[in-house]
């Protein structure tokens, strides 16, 4: 009986994520998916992919590239976009750097996690986007927990968390102004735990990222993070090979890993299940300040 309820709560939350999805298919004329290689945007592209089925996904995907990601997210991106026939845009961070629009930051510590905003903007400019839609959910963090499924970006591409469109029995108003565009989030309303159930139920293929695997870390105020060539240590750090996995995947400079055993799905499902910390408290980028989600966000991030 409850596999019946869990089926059928997941079965309603594609639904919805559907709808969404064929609503901006068909409010708006240049949309893009958000692409990271991350869980929840790999969910956003199966979706996309039996929302529009037998037909091609009618949306690009676009990958905003640190130049400091996993390389098993790259493959597993390339591999996706070549199996399912999507056009893949990718907008680089190091252009941005290199051209003066963004400026690198510098010691213990750097990411070049926040500099994907200006990056992420400048993509959505050249490519003339309307929408943009990304797998954000609410249960991630409290800014985001602030968000709707339509949410309107201004004509500088921020965010406005005090000036949100109503959405009452799921219309949802893509009206705007020129040089504005929206950012939408079909799957708002699931947990992680909805989206590991429906990537079980629904057999999706993962990066190996997500599986336990060994791997050369280091721990920095708690949190365990891969010791790649442009990582900086402080003198009592040391690199040690660990078994751990992912929980969420992102700029490798900020991407905190979780020690854990879990190789088959059905063992990420209970793990999460048992978990006690949000899925992002290994995210170096978010404790940088108490608001740093609202933050990046009214200023253009995902």
């Amino acid at each position: 009986m409850s596999q019946t309820i869990e089926r059928n709560h997941l079965r309603e939350l594609e639904s919805e994520a559907i709808y969404v999805m064929r609503e901006v298919a068909s409010q708006f004329e240049r949309p893009v998916i958000l692409f990271s290689g991350g869980k929840d945007s790999i969910v956003l592209v199966h979706l996309a992919v039996k929302a529009f089925w037998p037909a091609k996904i009618p949306f690009r995907l676009l990958h905003i590239d640190t130049g400091h990601n996993f390389e098993e997210t790259i493959q597993f991106r390339n591999d996706m976009v070549a199996k399912i026939g999507a056009e893949l845009i990718v907008g680089s961070v190091q252009k941005s750097i290199d051209e003066g629009t963004a400026v690198e930051e510098t010691g213990i510590g750097a990411s070049r996690n926040k500099l994907q905003t200006v990056t992420l903007l400048e993509s959505l400019e050249a490519l003339k986007t309307d929408a943009a839609i990304g797998g954000g959910r609410r249960d991630e963090e409290k800014a985001r927990a602030k968000e709707r499924f339509f949410s309107h970006r201004d004509a500088f591409g921020q965010w406005d968390p005090k000036n949100q469109r109503p959405e009452l029995w799921n219309l949802f108003n893509g009206m705007k102004n020129m040089g504005e565009h929206f950012r939408v989030f079909p799957i708002s309303n699931w947990t992680e735990m909805d989206v590991w159930q429906y990537i079980l139920m629904e057999n999706i293929e993962m990066p190996s990222l997500y599986y336990t695997h060994k791997r050369k870390v280091f721990n920095r105020d708690g949190v365990w993070l891969a010791a790649e060539s442009f990582m900086q240590l402080k003198d009592d750090e040391q690199i040690v090979e660990m078994d751990v996995r992912c929980r969420t995947i992102g700029d490798v400079s900020c991407t905190g890993l979780t020690l854990s055993k879990a190789t088959t799905l059905e063992d990420i499902v209970q793990e999460v299940a048992a978990a006690r910390e949000t899925e992002r408290g290994g995210r170096a980028d978010d404790k940088r300040s108490e608001a740093a989600m609202e933050d990046r966000k009214k200023e253009g991030y995902f």
